[in-house]
């Protein structure tokens, strides 16, 4: 009879535990995101984000970070909204997103028209892309796909490499994206390329050259040598190049 009783006790303190850390995590989300006067983005609550996507009627994609969906904000204006799923980053992902694209504007880094730290609830609301992905088009043998040109090939590049520039000498910190991708690059209605995706980014002085980097960051495929072998050289800016 003691055992039937306390497995319900120990089943509803672990419920409990789990919860109040989940929750003390999205708190000190919330205060941080806060006390960071200089964001522009605006600050949406998780009831905002179901009626802008009509309770997420419209899926656009999905992916190890979560699922992105079409929504349309008061004005009539499209966005794009990325509700982020659990992972073990305790929410870095999320404030490196914010934090990053919060504060920088340029024609070729995405823009991040909002955010949402509702209790367990993490969403970003970018400008809708209606192009999609860079890689689609690279990899065009999905039918209705058609394949770029060179000369709108070399535009993307060269704006690529602008946006990429623009992190690394336009901005107060410079910004190492880590993640550069066909995926990651997004193209508006007229293909202009937009670098999306900061959840591995890091801010450093433009002073510094040679970073330190923790862990290796990156997608295999794409990653530079250097962040997954430290013995081929140093962790520098050239890694996104």
């Amino acid at each position: 009879m003691k055992i039937l009783i306390g497995i319900p006790f120990v089943f509803g303190l672990l419920v409990y535990k789990l919860r109040t850390r989940h929750l003390s995590t999205f708190n000190a989300i919330e205060n941080f995101l806060r006390s960071q006067n200089n964001l522009i983005p605006i600050s949406y609550s998780y009831s905002d984000i179901k009626k802008m996507t009509k309770g997420f009627r419209e899926k656009l994609g999905e992916g190890g970070y979560g699922s992105v969906y079409k929504g349309k904000l008061r004005s009539g204006r499209d966005v794009a909204v990325k509700i982020l799923g659990k992972n073990k980053s305790n929410g870095q992902d999320f404030i490196n997103e914010v934090t990053t694209t919060g504060r920088i504007h340029h024609v070729n880094i995405v823009r991040l028209v909002g955010y949402c730290a509702d209790m367990s609830h993490c969403a970003l609301v970018y400008d809708f892309m209606p192009n999609g992905s860079l890689e689609k088009y690279l990899c065009c043998k999905k039918s209705g796909i058609h394949s770029l040109t060179w000369e709108k090939k070399q535009a993307i590049t060269l704006g690529v490499a602008q946006g990429i520039e623009y992190l690394h000498r336009g901005c107060d910190m410079r910004i190492l994206h880590f993640d550069i991708k066909p995926h990651n690059i997004l193209l508006d209605d007229n293909f202009t390329p937009k670098i999306s995706d900061f959840g591995l980014a890091k801010s450093y002085s433009n002073e510094t050259s040679i970073v330190t980097i923790t862990a290796a960051r990156g997608t295999i495929g794409y990653v530079a040598p250097e962040l997954i072998n430290r013995g081929i050289g140093a962790v520098s800016y050239k890694a996104d190049v």
